[in-house]
């Protein structure tokens, strides 16, 4: 399953949580599969995101839509994302 993982730094965490899960319809329209946001435990604002996706082609498209770009800068995305690509992600946490 592919799947990106973004770093980036935020304004307001309640701000861009409320953003993210409005663009929800959007992301799961492009292909997402399931969208997970960890914060720094020293600085809440600092934020990974790991993304899956039904194809790498819908995912790296995604990644380079204006919507998104438009998207993060109203949620008060204040750093340059980070980005980096996996083809395939396991959960060795079950048998």
């Amino acid at each position: 399953m592919p799947a990106v993982l973004i770093r980036h730094t935020v304004a307001d965490y309640a701000k861009w949580k409320r953003a993210v899960q409005s663009f929800r319809a959007f992301r799961k329209e492009s292909g997402e599969q399931c969208f997970h946001s960890f914060r720094s435990s020293s600085s809440p604002n600092d934020l990974t995101v790991i993304c899956t996706w039904s194809t790498p082609a819908k995912m790296r498209k995604f990644v380079k839509s204006a919507e998104l770009r438009k998207a993060m800068k109203e949620a008060g995305v204040v750093s340059k994302p980070a980005m980096q690509f996996f083809g395939k992600m396991e959960d060795l946490s079950v048998g």
